[in-house]
């Protein structure tokens, strides 16, 4: 193993050094932006498992040693819940495919505009169908921060760590322990955010406001107590938590409220003193990934931007929290990003949009994007429905093929990758500049700061 950690290292010529008992120097920081850490990406997601360990192993202390380290966002949004800060609302930017190409652009965006306010993040079923485990992508998001220059805390966050409720309806407790087992592995990886989704369990056929969120609130609760025990020492884990499931029917202030009590009366039962979320999801209009008309384009979205001012008021001013968080944004016109900061929304999580640049883009190689729709034809027709056209079938379904043709993305020509690089960078730009966090670096540092954390030497690498 200790072979291997020098054979990772010497494309840094000396500029990075790992002693026999695993210490790290680097002694010119700069060298990692050089294609000696395009080489450990490669490693830590390709490599067979003694290389894969080593090199992400590798990459986290890297991290930590110059200053790239997985961090919370707790304390920055209980200052906004406090009235400290105000007037940005932090992107929430899930990266799927070309995974290393796709952060490196993010970052760069964030470098050139001292941006410090966003999140990275990854759903549940976005690391099945993407073919991304928390360790990875961790690792891959830590690559591509050092190789562009990148410092200040990394934001990672489990997206929607939610309850399927047609597997909760048979059995219960295999649900939600599987969301905990999630938890420890995520946590253990470095997501120290987390949005746990129990509103799939939200029943409006209920009389009562209370009776329709109990089990939603009941085992966010469960959830959150154990997030706390997971998290390391010094980290408060950001958990946000969410009342309307997206697609479904506009959020209340009367549904957040019955929510919040029932909630907080639930957390007592943890211990006193033990902390809760730090934002609220709603449901104010969007769907996940947009709604395809039948020649594949996206229908109008219909966003109420008075529920999210109105939530996130309420969210603030008698709960604490930072506001409220908007699913499902991506795909929306341009022209409504501004409009976030100035209803005091908290957070918008960002997906499809980005996904689909890059399936769109006239830098993707055709060649691929036939292969990977008839693979999508074949394997994933069972998920048609009668009345979807082909376009629709297909849009709806192409985020299926990122896992599969994982390798191949990553393995896209240098000019593709770095021409699709370049037009998501335009588009973080925008989002940064439209959502107010260019120069929320300094805010960040001001609020935030980072623990140190050192993962296990790989057991590898201590025989």
């Amino acid at each position: 193993m200790q072979e291997i950690v020098n054979k990772l290292v010497r494309p840094f010529g000396g500029a990075v050094t790992v002693s026999a008992d695993g210490a790290i120097a680097v002694p010119k920081a700069a060298a990692l932006a050089d294609s000696g850490t395009d080489q450990l990406a490669d490693a830590a997601v390709f490599g067979d498992a003694a290389w894969r360990d080593a090199a992400r192993w590798l990459l986290w202390e890297l991290g930590q040693v110059v200053g790239v380290r997985p961090a919370s966002i707790h304390d920055l949004y209980m200052a906004r819940g406090q009235g400290k800060v105000h007037g940005f609302t932090v992107p929430a930017i899930n990266i799927r495919g070309m995974a290393y190409d796709s952060a490196r652009a993010l970052f760069r965006a964030a470098v050139k505009r001292e941006a410090g306010a966003f999140i990275i993040e990854i759903a549940r079923s976005e690391m099945a169908y993407t073919d991304q485990r928390p360790a990875e992508y961790v690792a891959v998001l830590i690559a591509a921060a050092l190789r562009e220059g990148f410092r200040g805390p990394l934001f990672v966050q489990g997206d929607h760590f939610q309850a399927n409720a047609k597997k909760y309806a048979t059995d219960p407790e295999g649900e939600i322990g599987a969301i905990k087992v999630l938890i420890k592995e995520a946590v253990a990886a470095g997501f120290y955010n987390i949005d746990i989704d129990t509103s799939t369990l939200v029943d409006l056929k209920q009389p009562t406001l209370d009776a329709q969120q109990k089990v939603n609130y009941e085992r966010a609760a469960e959830l959150t107590e154990v997030i706390r025990a997971e998290e390391p020492a010094g980290v408060t884990i950001s958990v946000g938590a969410e009342i309307g499931e997206v697609g479904g029917k506009n959020s209340t202030v009367e549904e957040l409220r019955a929510y919040m009590a029932g909630y907080l009366e639930e957390l007592k039962k943890g211990g006193a003193g033990l902390k809760g979320i730090s934002k609220i999801s709603v449901q104010s209009g969007t769907t996940h990934g947009g709604v395809p008309l039948p020649d594949g384009t996206i229908a109008k979205v219909k966003l109420d931007f008075n529920v999210l001012e109105q939530l996130s008021e309420v969210a603030r001013t008698e709960f604490g929290l930072s506001g409220a968080v908007q699913h499902g944004a991506s795909t929306l016109p341009n022209e409504a990003f501004d409009k976030f900061p100035k209803t005091g929304t908290a957070e918008i999580h960002l997906a499809t949009g980005f996904q689909n640049m890059i399936y769109e883009s006239k830098h993707f190689p055709q060649a691929l994007k036939d292969e990977i729709y008839k693979y999508i034809k074949s394997k994933m027709i069972g998920e048609k429905k009668d009345s979807d056209t082909e376009e629709q079938f297909i849009y709806k379904t192409r985020k299926k093929g990122l896992g599969p043709f994982k390798k191949e993305l990553w393995s896209l020509p240098e000019d593709a990758r770095r021409a699709i690089g370049k037009e998501l960078e335009g588009q973080f730009a925008f989002l940064f500049e439209k959502l107010n966090v260019k120069n929320t670096a300094g805010i960040v540092a001001k609020y935030i700061k980072p623990v140190d954390v050192s993962l296990p030497v790989p057991e590898a690498l201590r025989s």
